[in-house]
Parts: C-alpha cells; sequence; structure tokens
C-alpha cells in the first residue's frame, strides 16, 4: 500500500506513523484522514504498539482549511462525522497502546489527535492551541470530550476560549500529556518509550486501557468487578506466566502474546 500524505513502516513489531505534508505543516486533508484510518488497521492487525508523529517542525496544524470538496467549501458537520469520528474512535479503541510523539506545534483538530492517543511525550519546543475559536469555530475532533477530564474544566474553557499557546513543558504539569522532553532528546527518548510498548505484553495493556476507560461511568464496586474480571483474563495468559517465571528467574521478560 503506497501512501501519499503520511508515511508508515513497522519494525520490530512498532508501526510508526508520520505524518508528511510538511509544506503545510502536516494539516489533515480528506485524503490524510483516509490513509491514517488504513494505516491504523495495517497497525492493529500485526503491530504491538503504534506512534504518532509528524514530519518536518510541526505534528499537526489541525484542519487543512485550504481542502475542498469538488470545488465547494465542505460541509463540517459531515466531515466530523464521516472523516473524523471513525479516525478518533478507532485510534481511542486501539487493541494495542498509542503513543503521540508530539515535535512541534499541535494546533486545533491536529492537538485533539494527539491528545487521543494513550500517552503523549512532547519536545519542550512543541506546543498545544485550540485554535478554533480564532476562526469561530468550536473545538471538534474530541477536545470537548478529552481536555476537561484531562486538565479539569477550569483550564479547558480558558485554553478554548482564549485559544493560548500551551508550550508542552506547561501541558505536562498540567496533565494534558504525560512529558516533555529537551529537544535533543527528543527522538531517543519517544523511540526508547516505543520500544517498551513493542516489547511489552500487548494484551495486558488492552485489558489495562479497558478498565481506565471504564472507570469514569463506574462506582467503586462496579469498577472492582471489571478490574476482577479482566484480571482473570489477564491471569489465564502465557504472558502472565512469562512474567512470573522471568522474576523468579531474575532475568527479562520476553512477552509474546498479541
Amino acid at each position: 500500500m503506497t501512501f501519499q500524505t503520511i508515511t508508515y513502516c513497522e519494525t520490530a513489531g512498532l508501526g510508526v506513523l508520520t505524518l508528511n505534508r510538511p509544506e503545510v505543516m502536516n494539516a489533515l486533508n480528506t485524503a490524510m484522514r483516509r490513509e491514517i484510518r488504513e494505516a491504523m488497521a495495517r497497525a492493529f492487525g500485526s503491530a504491538r504498539a503504534l506512534v504518532l508523529t509528524g514530519a518536518g517542525r510541526a505534528f499537526c496544524s489541525g484542519q487543512d482549511l485550504s481542502d475542498r470538496v469538488a470545488g465547494r467549501d465542505f460541509d463540517l458537520e459531515a466531515v466530523l462525522r464521516d472523516e473524523y469520528e471513525p479516525m478518533l474512535l478507532a485510534l481511542s479503541n486501539a487493541p494495542i497502546p498509542t503513543l503521540a510523539a508530539v515535535n512541534g506545534a499541535a494546533a486545533g483538530a491536529g492537538a485533539n489527535l494527539a491528545l487521543a492517543c494513550d500517552v503523549v511525550i512532547a519536545a519542550e519546543g512543541a506546543s498545544f492551541i485550540q485554535a478554533f475559536t480564532r476562526i469561530g469555530l468550536i473545538p471538534d475532533a474530541g477536545g470537548t470530550w478529552t481536555l476537561p477530564r484531562q486538565v479539569g474544566m477550569a483550564r479547558a474553557m480558558g485554553a478554548m476560549l482564549f485559544a493560548d499557546k500551551v508550550p508542552a513543558r506547561q501541558a505536562a504539569d498540567w496533565g494534558m500529556i504525560y512529558e516533555a522532553v529537551p529537544d535533543a532528546d527528543f527522538p531517543a527518548r519517544w523511540q526508547a518509550r516505543a520500544r517498551h510498548l513493542a516489547t511489552g505484553p500487548t494484551a495486558t495493556y488492552a485489558a489495562l486501557k479497558e478498565a481506565l476507560r471504564a472507570s469514569p461511568g463506574h462506582d467503586l464496586s462496579a469498577q472492582l468487578a471489571v478490574e476482577a474480571r479482566l484480571q482473570g483474563r489477564c491471569g489465564q495468559s502465557e504472558d502472565f506466566r512469562e512474567g512470573v517465571a522471568a522474576f523468579l528467574e531474575k532475568r527479562p521478560a520476553t512477552f509474546k502474546g498479541r
């Protein structure tokens, strides 16, 4: 499969999806959204972890405002429903861990694409901006759901109303992302983190994600039941047996489950 707006490569169980329109700061157009979905489908069938990153100086500047269908303005409601929603739901429900390696600016839908990943690691020179109100729109691409759950309503409201740029270090302090890394160390850091996920117990990661995503809608009793069910499943896995054996034998575990 040949891609025009992204690149995708897979090595040793690690899939790396790179947004590749650096001349427009990797702005999202119809073709890119389709190719992201296609690459994710490939990754979810064979990879053990998936990284999203950007080519050039930006991660993603958001929706390509020059994108047109048949030369006419697009229907934003239809674009969100038919293109963004399946892409973001597929990413959120990924059966493998997903990591956004944010190399530069992540704005608008680009910021919310990154925040939809399980883990976000950003270069300190990167930033996040909910830029929508600058052009008379509300935040979309899941931002109104994701951001208040990550940083609280007050910070989410302010960031969205003022469309302020949030530097990576501040984003980490707020709990918006997992960590901000000095620019010089960024490539090595995200690659090491990604390899850790790709060599880990993938089925266990999937169960962990299921448990965490269920917790906001549960009281303690219901969540304890979820934990028991999922832990029971993990406890029957070959990865659990390998993990225990490796612990007792004082050696690194070699996980193979998918």
